[in-house]
């Protein structure tokens, strides 16, 4: 009977498919870890989030984080709280999704009505808004940190090096210096890169079949 009761219930930390992922040893486990995420997500958020994630959960490997991090970011809604879903739903199914969007906002929102309550008091003082432009350059080193740690998943990118820095530089080139809206540089740039993408992921299985045909043949 214990070997039957075993064999039908997965562990916690198992994936809501029954594929043996990283993630989250138990739901509690991914309330508190997104919590705790979410109460350090000061401007920098991409930063915590990529290192909190990759480098010390190890819930996801670097390129995994660079794509679930671009689903994320396409779909509606802030993009730490898409991906804390995305993880929830793919470790403890549909109630790990709520379980992780209760972690992103329950304590953030309390902490936000207190902050917004003390900054209006003092809003207005010097000191306050020197220390807010000064934030700025950091959260801005953060992110420059973290992109260069994501670009290393560059060269394990089916498109290939050249193509993905082509990609990127466009992508730049269209919101940041011609302000181009968003929406419309991801329906062009993005359709345009799931396709080289797609074609190229084609020709290299193609390509390895075709060695593994001739390895079997001989």
């Amino acid at each position: 009977m214990s070997k039957s009761n075993s064999s039908t219930h997965p562990p916690e930390g198992s994936s809501h498919l029954g594929l043996e992922k990283p993630g989250p040893k138990s739901r509690s486990d991914l309330f508190i870890s997104l919590t705790i995420l979410a109460l350090q997500g000061f401007g920098g958020v991409l930063a915590v989030v990529q290192r909190e994630l990759v480098e010390k959960k190890k819930w996801l490997t670097n390129e995994e984080f660079v794509e679930q991090w671009s689903v994320a970011q396409i779909l509606p809604g802030p993009n730490v709280i898409n991906l804390g879903v995305m993880i929830g739903q793919r470790t403890f199914g549909p109630t790990g999704a709520v379980i992780a969007l209760a972690g992103l906002l329950t304590l953030p929102l309390l902490f936000l009505l207190l902050l917004a309550a003390l900054y209006s008091g003092v809003s207005d003082q010097a000191w306050v808004q020197s220390s807010l432009r000064g934030m700025n350059s950091v959260v801005a080193g953060l992110i420059i940190a973290t992109a260069l740690k994501m670009a290393s998943t560059l060269y394990k990118n089916p498109v290939g090096i050249l193509l993905s820095v082509l990609f990127a530089a466009l992508t730049f080139s269209f919101v940041a210096i011609l302000h181009i809206p968003l929406l419309y540089v991801l329906l062009v740039l993005g359709t345009g890169s799931c396709v080289v993408a797609y074609r190229k992921t084609v020709e290299l299985d193609l390509a390895q079949q075709a060695v593994s045909d001739t390895k079997e043949s001989t």
